[in-house]
C-alpha cells in the first residue's frame, strides 16, 4: 500500500501512526536509534506490505497492466489503491474528512519532525504544501505522483506515464480493491492488536 492506506490503517496513536508512514522512508537509517512507538510502526508497515505483496487479488491487479508497466507493477497498484481509498474516503476513512485526516497527519508531523528519519523530515514541506494526501483523490493527484516517483529515478521509465494504466483498467482495478480492502482492514486490526 502507498503512504494513505498505510496511515488509514494505523492506530491513531500518533508516534504509531507517523511509524507506519516512516517504512518507505528509512533506507540507511539505524533503526534502533528510532523512538520505540516508531518502530513498532515500521515493523507494521512491513507486515502489512508483506501481506499486500504476497495477495492473490493484489497479483490479479498487478498482472492486468500493460507490459511495459509491469516492472512497476507493484507501486504503480499501491499508488491506486491509495486513490480508490482516498475517492471513497467517506466510507472507508476514519470518519473525518479527508481534508482533515490530512491535517492531522501534516500536524503530527511537524510535531515530532525531531524523531523523523531524515529523508521524510525532508518531505514533509512538500507533503503538506502539495497536499499529496487529499491529491490521491483525483487522477490528476495520481499523475502527479507517479511523474514526481519517476523524477526520482535515475534511468528513464515509463512510471511517470502510470496514471494512463489506471484509466485503461479502472473498473477491473477498482473491483480488485473492493474486494481486496476489507481482507486487508482485518489484517491491519489483527496486526495492531498483537
Amino acid at each position: 500500500m502507498n503512504w494513505l492506506a498505510h496511515l488509514r490503517l494505523a492506530p491513531r496513536a500518533p508516534l504509531l501512526r507517523l511509524g507506519n508512514l516512516c517504512g518507505d522512508f528509512v533506507a540507511g537509517v539505524e533503526l534502533a536509534a528510532l523512538h520505540p512507538d516508531l518502530r513498532r510502526g515500521i515493523a507494521q508497515h512491513r507486515a502489512v506490505d508483506a501481506f499486500v505483496d504476497a495477495h492473490p487479488i493484489v497479483r490479479r491487479s498487478r498482472a492486468r497492466l500493460d507490459p511495459p508497466f509491469r516492472r512497476f507493477a507493484g507501486v504503480l497498484v499501491d499508488v491506486f489503491h491509495d486513490h480508490f481509498l482516498a475517492r471513497d474516503w467517506d466510507r472507508l476513512g476514519d470518519g473525518s474528512a479527508l481534508a482533515t485526516f490530512a491535517a492531522t497527519v501534516h500536524g503530527d508531523l511537524r510535531a515530532h519532525l525531531e524523531l523523523l528519519p531524515p529523508r521524510l523530515q525532508r518531505a514533509v514541506a512538500w507533503m503538506e504544501s502539495e497536499q499529496w494526501l487529499v491529491g490521491y483523490a483525483g487522477l490528476a493527484g495520481i499523475d502527479a505522483v507517479l511523474r514526481r516517483m519517476a523524477q526520482r529515478l535515475r534511468r528513464e521509465t515509463p512510471l511517470g506515464d502510470g496514471a494512463a494504466q489506471l484509466q485503461a483498467h479502472y473498473g477491473a482495478l477498482d473491483g480488485d480493491f473492493a474486494a481486496f480492502w476489507p481482507e486487508l482492514v482485518a489484517f491491519a486490526r489483527e496486526l495492531v492488536a498483537r
